[in-house]
């Protein structure tokens, strides 16, 4: 199955997400805050030299302390190694759409509260797109 990214300050939304996601029987890897994201995929330096990552798909909240989910995509983009990786932006902020939605990354955007039914619908979806692409 695939590696999934989950970045959220909510340790709540990232417990939901992660339980969701390992019943089917993907990898989970947490995050939560923007910084963190971007030391597990290796585009900021990790303090004991783990391997990055190359999720098959990253779920990214917006709001986050220390750096927020618009500078991670932004930091996503301008790397070769990870500019082709899917997003999802999971997110209380609702006005925000309009920044992410001209992401060419960005492949679905999805409000808080979210139904956990819809969240795995749209994930299956990104997957199998992004694997059909592969």
């Amino acid at each position: 199955m695939a590696t999934i990214l989950v970045v959220d300050d909510e340790k709540d939304v990232v417990g939901l997400v992660k339980f969701m996601l390992e019943k089917e029987g993907h990898k989970v890897v947490e995050a939560y805050n923007g910084k963190e994201a971007l030391i597990k995929v290796g585009l900021e330096p990790a303090e004991n030299n783990t391997a990055p990552i190359r999720p098959d798909l990253i779920i990214l909240d917006i709001m986050m302390p220390i750096m927020d989910g618009y500078t991670v995509n932004t930091r996503l983009q301008q790397n070769e190694l990870t500019r082709s990786i899917p997003v999802l932006v999971l997110t209380a902020k609702g006005q925000m759409r309009d920044l992410f939605e001209i992401a060419p990354n960005v492949a679905a955007y999805i409000e808080k509260p979210f139904d956990p039914k819809s969240l795995r619908e749209r994930i299956r979806e990104i997957l199998a797109k992004n694997q059909a692409a592969s």
